[in-house]
């Protein structure tokens, strides 16, 4: 198990995951990321969410991977 902080970004913003969460392994940490995308695209705005990343991060602040909200979110039509 292992504490991952999931912080997220685009050319103008960055949001940072002060509380993270506790995950067993990769895959979950990807399957939470996919969760905290769904989560802001939730939001009432008009951001467009398509620019925006979510940054994997250790205790330590080590980026172990990102998600891009584009992978999750599909293309636009």
């Amino acid at each position: 198990m292992a504490q991952v902080y999931f912080h997220c970004s685009n050319s103008k913003e960055v949001r940072i995951d002060q509380s993270g969460a506790v995950v067993s392994d990769l895959a979950e940490a990807r399957d939470y990321a996919a969760c905290v995308v769904q989560s802001m695209i939730r939001e009432s705005s008009a951001e467009d969410w398509r620019d925006w990343v979510v940054h994997v991060s250790d205790a330590y602040d080590d980026e172990i991977f990102e998600v891009s909200f584009s992978s999750v979110l599909g293309k636009a039509h």
